[in-house]
């Protein structure tokens, strides 16, 4: 490797993101979501099984009070990141999130949810707000985390989620498709995204 390599490489600030849902009734109970396993995650990643697939014990995952799983930070995403960083492209900042049915496993090229839906169940292309703050990982405020809760009025079958930074629209820093969490009508799906430089 030479110099002129390492030091390029050095300079790169790789984002690692991870997100953890928690599916809570309309009492605020926690139920039972699903937790893939790594070759429950394989094959979703190569379209190979579709996240309506049924969730079968020890074969593709167990489950648990919550669902994480690390995320696809996307093209665009990288690109807005790097606005962030200098200013240069004026990208706002990345504090809304989106949630919808899209069963298509996430690509590097996306650019939005494959079927963003709203609390009611109906097509939209309106993101939530986040509550946004800094957390520590490894070194002090490395993290940069949005929290958000849906409320849900109607049956959807949750597969995907995106994070934003616009209300409608915008640039799409992160997607990633999961097995379904069934909501029904009081419902309410709580992602935490965290994006940390690895």
């Amino acid at each position: 490797m030479t110099n002129e390599h390492t030091m390029m490489s050095a300079g790169l600030i790789p984002l690692d993101a991870n997100v953890e849902v928690v599916h809570r009734d309309r009492y605020g109970n926690v139920k039972a979501i699903f937790q893939e396993n790594r070759l429950c995650r394989f094959l979703l990643k190569h379209g190979i099984i579709s996240p309506y697939v049924l969730k079968i014990p020890f074969l593709f995952g167990m489950w648990r009070t919550s669902k994480v799983f690390k995320n696809l930070v996307v093209d665009a995403g990288k690109a807005g990141a790097a606005s962030r960083i200098n200013g240069s492209g004026g990208e706002a900042a990345f504090d809304r999130i989106g949630a919808g049915t899209g069963a298509t496993a996430p690509a590097a090229g996306d650019t939005a949810l494959g079927a963003e839906k709203d609390e009611a169940g109906g097509v939209t292309t309106t993101h939530k707000t986040a509550t946004v703050s800094r957390v520590t990982t490894t070194v002090t405020n490395d993290t940069a985390q949005d929290v958000v809760t849906f409320n849900y009025t109607a049956s959807v079958a949750v597969t995907e989620s995106g994070v934003f930074n616009a209300a409608t629209a915008g640039t799409m820093l992160c997607r990633q498709t999961f097995t379904a969490v069934n909501v029904v009508n009081g419902d309410s799906l709580q992602f935490t995204w965290k994006i940390k430089s690895a």
